[in-house]
């Protein structure tokens, strides 16, 4: 994991300024450990690692038999991440979204919630998270493969942004967040299809309107 994080950093300061940096001062030898999980690094970004994150994601949605747990401060999630929440909620699995209540950018909360029907109406739960605001990232499925990092379910993370996540595999991490998503749902207020649809229209005109620039928010 080091080793990746380094090589990362290295190519993503390459192509910021142009500045190389190699040898052993950049990258001394490492240990090698061996640990009880498996994880590995995930970049992803516009140029030769496009889409690897949302391939992630939805490879863990299609895997999930059981639960599924997100946390993100923004979800625009597009039409495959959106049919990958729908199916795993219509084939049993439990699939929780926490969304917070409080956030620092008042248009992507409109846009997400002009969206927000299209998963609710399949079964999928979305939970709003009391303050302070909560820029966690984090996704649980089965609650032993875990996926965290810098991305959020957006477009302008999955396929613009360079972004670094980490995929990791273990039933005693998995089972302890899936303990953490239990505690925080106790306190969330729980998302209904009847509050979305009972938005008034100029309500509805606003999140509509904003939700015609998700690609770039």
């Amino acid at each position: 994991m080091v080793a990746q994080l380094s090589e990362v950093f290295a190519d993503d300061w390459n192509f910021a300024s142009g500045e190389e940096l190699d040898g052993t001062e950049w990258f001394p030898k490492l240990q090698t450990h061996e640990g009880s999980a498996f994880a590995r690094g995930i970049e992803s970004g516009p140029d030769e690692a496009f889409d690897r994150a949302r391939w992630a994601i939805i490879a863990g949605l299609n895997a999930a038999h059981r639960s599924v747990r997100v946390f993100t401060p923004y979800f625009i999630p597009d039409a495959a991440l959106i049919s990958a929440l729908n199916a795993a909620a219509m084939r049993g699995v439990e699939v929780d979204i926490f969304l917070p209540q409080e956030t620092d950018l008042p248009h992507v909360h409109w846009a997400a919630f002009a969206q927000l029907w299209q998963i609710l109406e399949h079964g999928c739960r979305i939970w709003f998270s009391p303050g302070p605001f909560d820029h966690s990232k984090l996704m649980v499925v089965n609650e032993a493969w875990i996926l965290f990092g810098s991305a959020n379910w957006d477009t302008r993370s999955l396929r613009l942004n360079f972004e670094f996540n980490v995929e990791y595999y273990d039933v005693t991490l998995g089972a302890h967040l899936a303990r953490l998503a239990s505690d925080k749902r106790a306190s969330a207020q729980e998302l209904t299809l009847e509050r979305v649809n009972g938005r008034s229209f100029p309500i509805k005109l606003r999140d509509g309107t904003a939700r015609l620039f998700a690609p770039y928010l």
